[in-house]
């Protein structure tokens, strides 16, 4: 399956002005032949996190900013997984949804792993570890960026049977090294994909440093080049290969010799 991810630059943007950039994005990724896109974390809603954005860009899952979302992937043909704050009753969360090719809905998370006090003055952590859907004739899963610097919560899914994990985020600098060193040792030692697409640019007093990067359970790695980073959106390519998977199992075997009889209490 081909995926593509979506770095785009942070800063104040408007409901309109962001579907604007996510049709913009899905149009060009479905011409090169991707069949899923993924954008970064709070893809509505922007960074930095402000309450008054969060809350008029905050709605259900059937409210109008994902029925305007699904449609984009409708008129695109591309699976689409995007962050966004989901409002359910009094609760406000970190979330990602994740809609196939026809607009259909699929999957959501709730960021479990809230970072710092702005985080957790915000939103509610979710409580649910694995969430999974099926596409492309693989397992996709999802974290939100803190979520995948805990190698539990990526093992829990690889052993769920995750075989590509969709990570949004907004990782900022002095950070850079999650997605440099982390982000492609969860991948190896989880052996699944991790896709993880992040914001780029200054706004705020806040750096968000790119790195947007697709991880391979084999070692191979395909990042955006941070200095290349530009005033406008980019787009990373990458494949996630079911043959890729298998050969990578069988040569790498840290879940079959796992002792977890040993890790317990």
């Amino acid at each position: 399956m081909k995926i593509a991810c979506l770095q785009t630059v942070c800063g104040p943007t408007d409901f309109p002005q962001t579907l604007d950039r996510l049709r913009d994005a899905a149009g060009k990724a479905a011409a090169e032949g991707a069949e899923l896109l993924l954008a970064p974390e709070m893809t509505i809603g922007g960074y930095p996190l402000q309450p008054a954005a969060l809350a008029q860009s905050a709605g259900t899952t059937e409210g109008p900013q994902c029925t305007a979302v699904s449609e984009i992937a409708r008129e695109a043909g591309i699976a689409m997984a995007y962050g966004w704050p989901e409002r359910d009753g009094a609760h406000l969360y970190n979330a990602v949804r994740l809609v196939g090719r026809d607009g259909r809905p699929l999957a959501v998370y709730r960021k479990a792993h809230l970072y710092g006090r702005a985080e957790h003055e915000l939103f509610t952590p979710g409580d649910s570890g694995v969430v999974q859907a099926s596409l492309g004739g693989l397992t996709v899963g999802m974290l939100i960026c803190y979520d995948v610097e805990f190698p539990e919560a990526v093992r829990a899914h690889a052993l769920a049977g995750t075989d590509l994990l969709l990570v949004p985020t907004g990782l900022m600098s002095p950070w850079d090294f999650v997605a440099r060193t982390l982000v492609p040792a969860r991948a190896f030692e989880s052996q699944l994909y991790v896709a993880y697409a992040n914001w780029t640019g200054e706004h705020g007093g806040l750096r968000f440093c790119g790195r947007t990067t697709i991880a391979a359970p084999d070692g191979t790695v395909e990042c955006l080049d941070p200095a290349a980073a530009c005033d406008g959106d980019q787009l990373l390519f990458g494949e996630a290969a079911p043959t890729t998977l298998a050969s990578a199992r069988r040569t790498t075997t840290y879940l079959s010799d796992r002792r977890p009889e040993l890790y317990r209490g």
